[in-house]
């Protein structure tokens, strides 16, 4: 049984890299060989982590983080909150970054470089992980309520992630409005603040219905937010996912709308 074990563990492991060699192939094809859109248009970028490779496609090194949000300024970019761009008060060559999950390295790392540069953002945080339920498997990887008090304090925006980060297309009535309404109720509890963004665990198109999307009008959020801009569900914010293949031509292509149409996926 342990021989099979580990055949399975080899398994799943190659499995991984044969999945992430490919997005990383398909992120810089398509930087090559997909024609850009007009650069004005206003963009939220979607980050998970900065510096913890345990995260993997979702990870990105501290040094290729900075670069990107430098290569923005200098592009010309002006850096916005996320509500702006969806209200449609942004300028037209504005950007909006988000970071979903509450992992620590956000905090730790990404967090000081946002401010050093004068960049606002928005954090997404899964309530019940921020309480210490994921800690079995996650350990310290994840920011508790103090790292989330502490970034509310200095101005980022909070929404929530859910309660657990379930797909909503696979839990029933109940268990959606316990996710939208608890998370909402936890984080405004624990802030102070009025929680208005919602942002999808996982975000893809086939992860949300029109029960989810009902259930999150009625638990108070005024936004919801989703991954591609083009394929997104009906009435969600489309946003750019930024992977840890994104070099400078494959952000560079990410800004101009390459991936508009593209979905992460696993």
């Amino acid at each position: 049984m342990s021989g099979l074990r580990r055949a399975v563990g080899k398994v799943r492991v190659r499995r991984h890299h044969l999945a992430a060699a490919r997005m990383c192939c398909e992120r810089n094809v398509m930087a090559v060989a997909a024609r850009p859109r007009p650069v004005a248009q206003s963009r939220i970028l979607a980050y998970h982590a900065v510096g913890t490779p345990y995260v993997g496609n979702n990870d990105l090194a501290p040094r290729r983080f900075r670069q990107q949000l430098e290569f923005a300024l200098d592009a010309g970019y002006t850096f916005v909150p996320a509500h702006e761009i969806t209200e449609g008060t942004a300028p037209a060559h504005a950007l909006a970054i988000t970071f979903d999950d509450g992992i620590r390295s956000a905090a730790t790392t990404a967090a000081p470089v946002l401010a050093e540069l004068g960049i606002p953002w928005t954090l997404f945080v899964v309530s019940g992980w921020a309480d210490g339920d994921a800690r079995d498997w996650a350990g310290d990887m994840l920011m508790d309520w103090t790292d989330v008090e502490r970034l509310a304090s200095q101005g980022v925006h909070i929404g929530s992630h859910s309660v657990t980060h379930p797909n909503f297309a696979h839990i029933d009535t109940g268990q959606v409005a316990f996710e939208l309404e608890e998370s909402r109720r936890v984080i405004e509890a624990r802030l102070g603040i009025v929680v208005d963004d919602f942002a999808i665990p996982m975000g893809q198109s086939k992860d949300w219905t029109q029960q989810a999307a009902k259930a999150a009008a009625e638990a108070g959020y005024l936004r919801v937010y989703s991954q591609a801009e083009d394929g997104r569900f009906p009435g969600t914010v489309g946003r750019t996912f930024i992977t840890r293949w994104d070099n400078r031509l494959v952000f560079r292509a990410a800004l101009s709308g390459v991936y508009a149409g593209w979905e992460e996926w696993y």
